[in-house]
């Protein structure tokens, strides 16, 4: 019994120094801020979708951003992401109500992955149509510490 005593002392030292050293923390307060962060981008983009402003949600993307909606083609870079608003804007009234349900960073990148709720009126005849969808959306921290969209992804939800 006496020969285990050392190693029992020395195990328990170690485990000691280990929580001392590297102890267990919760979230990483700068995680929690660029969360935020992120999560912010992502409502003044819908405020901008709402308001029908397609150069304000150009405005959160990279200028290598990929947008790539259902059945259409891929969308490169902000002016794309603009136009492809735009068109939307120039027949519809829009409503958008969306939100992430995850976002995870890793450094100077992130993900989130969202719903997203669209009505869309009809300015000549007053129709509506409604839509729901996921997402995902790749982020990356830009040299001013905000975050831009790389790429936006989403399909219905049928």
């Amino acid at each position: 019994m006496k020969s285990f005593f050392p190693f029992i002392v020395l195990s328990v030292l170690v485990v000691i120094a280990i929580f001392v050293f590297f102890p267990l923390q919760p979230e990483n307060s700068t995680e929690a801020e660029d969360i935020r962060a992120i999560e912010a981008m992502s409502n003044a983009r819908a405020e901008a979708f709402n308001a029908g402003d397609a150069a304000a949600i150009a405005a959160h993307f990279t200028d290598g951003a990929f947008l790539m909606a259902p059945g259409a083609a891929k969308k490169i870079g902000p002016e794309a992401v603009e136009a492809y608003y735009q068109e939307i804007f120039d027949t519809y009234q829009t409503r958008l109500e969306s939100g992430y349900e995850e976002v995870k960073v890793d450094g100077d990148l992130a993900y989130g992955r969202g719903f997203a709720k669209v009505t869309l009126y009809e300015k000549s005849t007053g129709d509506t149509l409604n839509s729901s969808s996921k997402y995902v959306n790749i982020l990356e921290r830009q040299a001013d510490g905000s975050w831009k969209t790389t790429h936006d992804i989403w399909n219905d939800n049928e």
